[in-house]
């Protein structure tokens, strides 16, 4: 009897349904440790986990195995796409959303102590009566002090939500019993413009820290501040600034260019070209303006001084920038960690992508030990240009595939340095003398509130002096000859500390910058009417070089920048 068409369908999917079965009875039993999965990459990184966590002879935390392995996979990517983990994320982050909630303190960690180096205005830990030089030696009834005391540990200690309450287990100088203080948790502001005042009768300074998202409105308020004091011309300092927030970067140039410019533009494989135009709303589009750079200027700092060149709007000073052209954009899972991706790269309005090589890992990281040993931080004839030139809107060459570099170079300067004054440095014993003299001299020097009063006081108490028995009794040796040649390096270099822990980062950045090579050309500059970049000759194309030799103390800068690091604020 011949069957009925209209059960055909039934009987396919009953013999489907069958071969199913049968085929995975005979792959369980018959095919060994072959695994029955579509070979593909991601179905075998997730079944090795699998496997691991069901056949291995020992217990294994798969999720730590995850945490480990994620970082090494996007490694493999570039040098910028990475996997934070939440407690990482939330710390990397204080700085750019403009505030967190702590107890308003910054803190350095000395002999596994926490100490307190200066206390925010009107913050908890002011209103709580905490004050500059107080050791915290517990936390909520607990001893904290030795080994156990780390940066991460401290500031997750004395962070936490607005409005909790933390006691805290201070020592106060000269006293030997315990104070207990409790201080309420409030929102503590983090600023970007760090420091903004006027370098002579008609020049504005504004060093920019990074770019979160309060930078923009915190510059609009120094200007407004710098317009009262009558600027007609500007500097804006990005030296060490590692970059941040793109939108903050196009803000600030918008401030600075015409109608329709363009400021920068990012392209990717699955992001179409997204370009970022001036609206001709900025209230600075004609003043006179200079941008400073260095090696360690990367990321937004770079857009915003590419924007500025390309358009020939005002004079880069300073030495070739990092070369971070690459746009990363987060993602966060469900724990709170989050990877940043990349997604595209950036491009400068000449169309330079200012992205150094990083097919090399290795050599992507040791780059700024290679500059500094191939002469480039000395001589603008070492640096090595392997990208291709574009040019600027007046004719002027630039290059891509390497950093901004800047139209008129400021080379490192070595004078002075010796091999005393490298140990000094490095070691920590300045840091460690300099806050030992802040809180035996507190009382006094808490008197003086301008930076050259307390210059003066400095160089008559003799500080090098005292750092020298100090170095000594604390195991680096009294070397005379190299003292004196170092002389001016390390009475700079101690006095500046000094001055941080008593004023603040505006009175830093304003005594070092007294003798600073950059300032000084860029105030030359300014005099002679050079702050716009002039159309160059078909025969031109060179940026002008000029070199120095004034005792100007930039390498040991950087051995500031790097403390600063390690002065945590909660």
């Amino acid at each position: 009897m011949k069957k009925s068409p209209r059960f055909t369908p039934l009987w396919i999917a009953m013999g489907v349904v069958m071969g199913i079965l049968i085929g995975t009875f005979y792959a369980n039993h018959f095919s060994g440790n072959r695994l029955n999965i579509i070979n593909t990459s991601g179905n075998k990184l997730n079944n090795l986990l699998h496997i691991i966590d069901d056949q291995y002879v020992d217990t294994v935390n798969v999720n730590d195995l995850v945490e480990k392995a994620m970082p090494q996979i996007l490694g493999e990517l570039d040098p910028h796409s990475v996997y934070i983990t939440a407690r990482e994320g939330e710390i990397a982050n204080d700085d750019l959303r403009g505030s967190f909630s702590g107890i308003g303190i910054e803190f350095t960690i000395r002999q596994d102590t926490i100490r307190v180096q200066n206390v925010i205005g009107n913050g908890p830990a002011e209103r709580a009566g905490v004050l500059a030089g107080d050791k915290i030696v517990e936390v909520d009834d607990s001893v904290f002090v030795g080994k156990k005391v780390t940066n991460e540990e401290a500031m997750h200690r004395l962070k936490g939500p607005k409005d909790t309450k933390v006691k805290l287990g201070i020592i106060r100088y000269g006293e030997k019993k315990i104070r207990h203080i409790t201080v309420t948790r409030g929102e503590i502001p983090t600023k970007s413009v760090t420091c903004s005042y006027m370098l002579d009768d008609e020049t504005g300074y504004i060093k920019i820290k990074n770019f979160g998202e309060n930078t923009y409105p915190e510059l609009i308020i120094a200007l407004a501040q710098l317009a009262q004091k009558g600027f007609s011309n500007l500097v804006i300092d990005l030296r060490n600034n590692t970059g941040g927030y793109l939108e903050s970067a196009v803000q600030i140039a918008n401030e600075f260019l015409s109608r329709g410019q363009l400021i920068v533009y990012t392209e990717g494989r699955r992001y179409p070209r997204q370009e970022y135009r001036s609206d001709g709303r900025g209230s600075y589009q004609h003043m006179p303006l200079v941008i400073l750079v260095d090696e360690a200027s990367a990321s937004a700092s770079e857009i915003l001084a590419g924007a500025i060149q390309d358009n020939d709007r005002g004079t880069i000073v300073g030495r070739r920038s990092f070369g971070k052209g690459l746009v990363q954009k987060p993602m966060e899972f469900s724990d709170h960690s989050m990877i940043r991706l990349t997604i595209a790269r950036y491009y400068t309005p000449s169309g330079r992508c200012i992205q150094k090589p990083y097919n090399d890992g290795e050599k992507y990281e040791t780059d700024w030990i290679e500059r500094y040993q191939h002469g480039e931080f000395f001589s603008e004839d070492s640096i090595r240009h392997t990208g291709p030139e574009y040019h600027t809107a007046n004719g002027r060459i630039v290059y891509g595939g390497g950093g901004i570099t800047p139209d008129i170079f400021i080379p490192e300067d070595t004078v002075g340095m010796t091999s005393y004054y490298k140990e000094a440095s490095m070691s920590g014993l300045i840091l460690q003398f300099a806050y030992n003299y802040t809180d035996e001299n507190r009382a006094r020097l808490s008197k003086m509130d301008d930076v050259r009063e307390m210059e003066r006081y400095l160089k008559s108490q003799n500080t090098l002096e005292q750092f020298v028995v100090f170095a000594d009794k604390n195991g680096l040796k009294r070397r005379n000859l190299m003292i004196q040649k170092s002389k001016k390096l390390l009475e700079r270099f101690i006095n500046s500390r000094i001055i941080y822990n008593i004023l603040n980062e505006q009175a830093w950045t304003e005594y070092l910058n007294q003798d600073d090579p950059a300032i000084i050309e860029t105030l030359r500059l300014f005099r002679e009417g050079r702050a716009f970049p002039q159309p160059v000759k078909a025969t031109e194309g060179q940026t002008i070089a000029r070199a120095y030799d004034s005792s100007v103390f930039r390498l040991f800068r950087r051995h500031l920048a790097a403390d600063r690091i390690n002065s945590l604020i909660s």
